[in-house]
């Protein structure tokens, strides 16, 4: 069987561009037991509610929801488990610093296969208020019009 090559999202939390100031983006790999692995390769994961801590010198992801393997027996896993986040001790040292500071927290944004291994990204961001919010999606829809405008008058 061919190795598997490329990038496969699985899920991505788009909620959290809408909530947060993402201010630096890490990949990180997950540790996972084998029915996870084969849930998400259904497919079926959601990111919504997560969020990644440090305690000491390692990186959790927590309330991450991946549902139990349909054809799972008793081995199946349970669906928010505390899964381990794959970092290089800079990166960790780097996160907690940067929470500890105040303000800031670290949300997962999407869920993927790299190249095989399953890898989750994780952005350290800062939350947005209700103005920015509305801010933010003012400026959506401008562009998504100058866009079409753009469209429509090339043709």
């Amino acid at each position: 069987m061919p190795r598997e090559t490329g990038r496969k999202v699985i899920a991505q939390n788009k909620r959290a561009r809408h909530d947060y100031h993402v201010e630096d983006t890490f990949e990180a790999g997950l540790v996972l037991q084998g029915t996870e692995v084969k849930s998400l390769r259904e497919g079926r994961a959601s990111l919504v509610d997560g969020y990644a801590s440090i305690d000491g010198n390692e990186a959790w992801l927590l309330n991450v929801h991946i549902p139990e393997y349909t054809q799972g027996t008793w081995t199946n896993h349970a669906a928010r488990r505390k899964r381990k986040l794959l970092l290089h001790r800079k990166e960790i040292e780097k996160l907690a610093a940067k929470t500890k500071e105040g303000g800031l927290t670290i949300v997962p944004l999407s869920l993927y296969f790299k190249d095989g291994k399953a890898k989750v990204e994780i952005g350290l961001a800062r939350g947005k208020k209700d103005w920015d919010k509305r801010q933010s999606l003012a400026e959506q829809q401008a562009k998504r019009e100058m866009a079409r405008a753009v469209r429509y008058r090339n043709r």
